[in-house]
């Protein structure tokens, strides 16, 4: 199977960082997915890219020689791109968008930011909301498209929904803390931990099902509809908190670190993406956002 462009990029930056939990923080996904990417690159080439050590990465001589390549290829497709932007910069018109409070803060910057430098000439109106409200704005006629959680979508008979992003439930924990030093945690583990709890989207129904699943429950310490709060509360180690990667961020406001790290079990994942009307032509604003947002990066 060919190599893909995701895999280049992860490459690249575990190259530049030097090993892969850099990476990781660098583009805001989990570490797993930087050596997944990693071990498939190397068994499509067939060659090893790098020598792993006990403090990260060491390029080999033919990783070298191929990164000279990966950097070409994406500079080459970064340039395909932006032959087409003088021509997308002309394109007028208006764009109604609604997005959910968690995809806002942590997913809408980057895909509009994408979106507003091809069509720099289209007015916005972006309208933030709940799901189920957007949902109703949509069937509606009132939104083009809206940026959610797509495993909210309850009318698929009357919405179009293509999922973009998967971003896996993750334990955040303060710096030092005795769990960061094990390659593996277990659910079971964080019986005895107080939990700081996000009640934002569908965060709160997924945490507490969670919740329910496990024999032993750990004990909630602390609801909050705030991001940042369950950041500066994990941090100061009021507690640890379980959320989606794509919320991530590795400092509180206060400046103090955040841990991230794997849990095994069947922990549920957080599946962010787009819908727009069924039935009912998509304007060219709308058309060129959907193609904007399906070639970001997808996943967090």
């Amino acid at each position: 199977m060919a190599f893909t462009l995701r895999q280049l990029q992860f490459f690249v930056a575990a190259a530049e960082q030097g090993s892969v939990s850099g990476a990781a923080r660098e583009l805001s996904i989990s570490q797993s997915s930087v050596t997944e990417a990693i071990r498939a690159l190397e068994d499509d080439l067939g060659v090893i890219l790098f020598e792993r050590q006990a403090r990260g990465l060491a390029i080999t001589h033919r990783g070298s020689a191929f990164l000279r390549h990966a950097r070409q290829i994406l500079a080459d497709v970064s340039a395909a791109r932006q032959a087409f932007r003088d021509d997308a910069a002309q394109v007028s018109g208006r764009l109604s968008l609604g997005v959910t409070s968690l995809v806002a803060g942590y997913v809408l910057s980057d895909i509009l930011a994408r979106y507003r430098r091809a069509f720099p000439q289209i007015e916005l109106n972006v309208i933030e909301d709940t799901g189920e409200y957007l949902q109703h704005l949509l069937i509606g006629g009132e939104l083009d498209v809206a940026v959610l959680l797509t495993s909210s979508v309850k009318d698929r008979l009357a919405l179009n929904v293509e999922t973009l992003i998967v971003s896996p439930y993750r334990l955040w924990m303060p710096l030092g803390h005795r769990l960061a030093q094990q390659e593996s945690i277990g659910m079971e583990e964080l019986a005895d931990e107080p939990l700081i709890q996000l009640m934002v989207d569908e965060i709160e129904e997924s945490t507490r099902a969670l919740m329910t699943a496990l024999k032993r429950k750990p004990r909630v310490s602390f609801r909050t509809r705030s991001v940042e709060a369950v950041r500066s509360l994990v941090a100061t180690g009021a507690g640890v908190a379980l959320l989606p990667s794509l919320a991530y961020r590795p400092w509180s406001l206060e400046g103090d670190r955040i841990e991230i790290r794997d849990v095994s079990g069947d922990l549920p994942s957080v599946q962010v993406g787009l819908a727009w009307r069924k039935g009912a032509p998509l304007s060219e604003a709308a058309h060129n956002f959907v193609r904007s947002a399906q070639s970001a990066p997808q996943e967090r």
